[in-house]
């Protein structure tokens, strides 16, 4: 299989604060998740401007290195897994169900993409586009015992639908999402992509869902409902009922040069308008 290739990983590199490639060892593999969270917002705008997201490579490079955005699991996802083949880890793409939020017993889609990884015989997943709680560090497979992060604590335990990763949130321990490591290859990615980003139920064309990461911090944006979340600590929220005023804050906050696209404005307006 040919190695897929970073025509920007200077610059890919350069954004994560690395002068040179660092070397494919545990130590590297933590920082880079760490740092790629806080870096690159996971965020749904073009889906809800209707615009279409392309999961190519080049189509990825450009819209996080160069046009300021950041994108969800397909596209952050895929452009971390090439970087770590680049630096030369032994990845390769899975997918999984998402479950956070969902009844008791539901079986999900496969719209979830992350990263299975081999390092010294050890299998670990690696993940950096899965929203507000996102996994900060690299999480091993084959134990379940509790795992530490910079910010949560997780656990991935084995049953009969496969791995489930849950993390622990406000002392109680929540599923997130459900997955296997079955191959997958670009054709389910595209087929995933295109549900998330066009399907009428797909939440990503109902709400709007940004979040980043900071040191012992979350970020998060659903609709007009701004959180930080301070690990240890008590959230700071506030709702915000002004479009310009949102607008603003995901650049400030997020990072994110937001397009000027009509229907993304007028998107944000419907779902931030007082109730």
């Amino acid at each position: 299989m040919n190695q897929p290739v970073l025509s920007e990983v200077d610059l890919y590199l350069q954004r994560l604060g690395y002068d040179t490639p660092p070397p494919p060892t545990l130590d590297t593999l933590r920082d880079l998740q760490l740092r790629h969270t806080s870096t690159f917002a996971f965020e749904n705008l073009s889906p809800l401007s209707g615009v279409p997201v392309s999961i190519d490579l080049d189509s990825i490079q450009r819209k996080l290195l160069h046009d300021g955005r950041g994108g969800y699991c397909y596209e952050l996802n895929n452009l971390y897994m090439t970087l770590l083949q680049h630096l030369g880890f032994e990845v390769r793409g899975i997918t999984g169900r998402v479950v956070i939020n969902a009844p008791e017993g539901a079986w999900a889609a496969r719209t979830h993409r992350l990263t299975l990884l081999t390092l010294n015989g050890v299998r670990y997943i690696t993940d950096v586009g899965f929203g507000g709680m996102v996994p900060t560090a690299p999480l091993r497979l084959d134990t379940e015992e509790e795992q530490a992060t910079p910010h949560e604590h997780y656990r991935i335990t084995l049953g009969d639908g496969g791995y489930t990763l849950s993390a622990q949130v406000a002392g109680e321990w929540r599923a997130m999402y459900v997955f296997d490591l079955q191959r997958q290859e670009d054709v389910d990615y595209q087929i995933g992509n295109w549900y998330v980003s066009t399907h009428p139920e797909s939440p990503f064309l109902q709400r709007l869902m940004v979040a980043r990461t900071g040191p012992e911090t979350r970020y998060t944006l659903n609709n007009g409902s701004y959180a930080i979340h301070r690990m240890g600590g008590a959230s700071e929220r506030r709702e915000i009922t002004d479009p310009e005023a949102l607008i603003e804050l995901l650049r400030e906050a997020f990072g994110i040069q937001v397009p000027e696209h009509p229907t993304l404005r007028a998107a944000i307006a419907r779902l931030i308008e007082p109730k």
